[in-house]
């Protein structure tokens, strides 16, 4: 799995489990449309670490408690 897939679907479960969508980010954390398009459908293939900052804390998660998932175990580029 690459770095980009293993983050589209990190942000994908953490938004299920936040009640949250993706026009929230958007409205909630002024996250560009296309921006938030791009990673959760994975047509992003380098997504800047201040791109998930933003999206993440939108959310109310941190960086550590985002990527101390086993998920990223799985990483593999």
């Amino acid at each position: 799995m690459t770095l980009a897939e293993a983050i589209k679907k990190r942000i994908w479960a953490l938004m299920k489990e936040k009640n949250f969508s993706q026009y929230d980010f958007y409205t909630k954390g002024g996250i560009a449309k296309s921006t938030a398009s791009q990673v959760l459908n994975g047509t992003r293939e380098r997504i800047a670490i201040k791109t998930v900052y933003e999206m993440i804390s939108t959310m109310g998660v941190s960086l550590k408690e985002f990527f101390d998932d086993p998920i990223f175990d799985k990483v593999s580029d």
